[in-house]
């Protein structure tokens, strides 16, 4: 299958018309409807409905259109990740982190040894699914990976296995929050009483937290306390959401901790709340000297302390 026939179809699904898609695509419409023909051999399959103005998909072409993304998605970036790799000189580390942990850890604990060192970085996608961080590091598109850790994860373990080196840098909390109303209380509670169920903001199945969140609510919440209104990959998509009142979730303290102080967030109950570990790892058998280098530098600092917000008495999951 060649790659441009992809985006043909890409193209065509956009347009709904051959001649249009043609010309977007910088090809004669002959040529690019012998490309959408050779598409459908290929897979043995019609993708296209051609009785229909304007165009339409045939049941299989809708299955294919969301690989069909799919595919051009990787495809980009891998070209992305090896010309990465390809332009990287010996004292670039390439990072790799979720937007939340370069908002608040990498910027406090990683962005000062760097600047002082003089070191050059390259970070990494905010958006990949949790596993795509750790084929990275295996695959050495990155040489440092920043994550949460909980028990409950275990997107991690081929790491384990394979005896990837990590550090403990730091301890958040996970803490169930939601907006305040006027008077400072918060506009979704849990209560025993309460007959009708929280709107809750979740995580999606790519997000290294949602096994954290799912862990919490077994633990103690009723699953009838509670309906899933949205998910979202990102944490700072879940806290915009929050912010905005469609619901109550559960944010790393680090992440909205200026909110509560501002008195915009609440924490709805405290024993709801449970720890994370702020991990860093590495492959051992990497020799990159910068690397090396802030290894030894964040390996001096040591573990910070949980945020003085809360007690450490908070740690973990508390039952009710």
């Amino acid at each position: 299958m060649d790659i441009l026939w992809l985006k043909d179809f890409e193209a065509l699904v956009a347009c709904r018309n051959f001649s249009r898609a043609a010309e977007e695509r910088n090809v004669s419409q002959p040529a690019f409807s012998r490309r959408i023909r050779a598409l459908e051999n290929d897979i043995g399959v019609r993708l296209i409905n051609r009785e229909t103005l304007p165009l339409t998909l045939t049941p299989a072409g809708d299955v294919f259109l969301s690989q069909a993304r799919i595919m051009l998605r990787t495809y980009e970036e891998t070209i992305e990740r090896c010309q990465t790799i390809d332009a990287a000189k010996e004292n670039v580390i390439r990072f790799a982190a979720s937007q939340s942990l370069y908002m608040t850890h990498y910027k406090h604990l990683i962005t000062p040894l760097v600047t002082e060192g003089g070191m050059e970085t390259d970070l990494n996608s905010t958006s990949w699914a949790a596993d795509q961080f750790v084929s990275a590091l295996q695959q050495r598109y990155c040489d440092a990976f920043l994550t949460y850790w909980h028990p409950s994860m275990d997107y991690l373990g081929p790491l384990e296995v394979a005896n990837f080196e990590h550090m403990t840098l730091a301890h958040d909390l996970f803490v169930p929050v939601s907006r305040c109303k006027p008077g400072g209380e918060a506009e979704f509670t849990f209560s025993e009483t309460a007959k009708e169920a929280i709107p809750l903001l979740s995580y999606g199945a790519v997000s290294a937290l949602r096994s954290v969140q799912e862990f919490v609510v077994e633990q103690i919440v009723s699953p009838r306390k509670v309906f899933v209104v949205n998910q979202n990959a990102l944490a700072n998509s879940v806290k915009a959401m929050i912010l905005e009142g469609f619901g109550m979730g559960w944010l790393p303290l680090s992440l909205c901790q200026s909110e509560i102080d501002d008195g915009v967030l609440t924490i709805v109950d405290d024993r709801l709340v449970t720890d994370l570990e702020i991990r860093i790892y590495r492959d051992p058998k990497n020799s990159k000297n910068t690397l090396s280098s802030l290894w030894n530098q964040l390996s001096d600092l040591g573990p910070d302390v949980l945020p003085s917000s809360l007690t450490a008495t908070q740690q973990g999951v508390r039952p009710s």
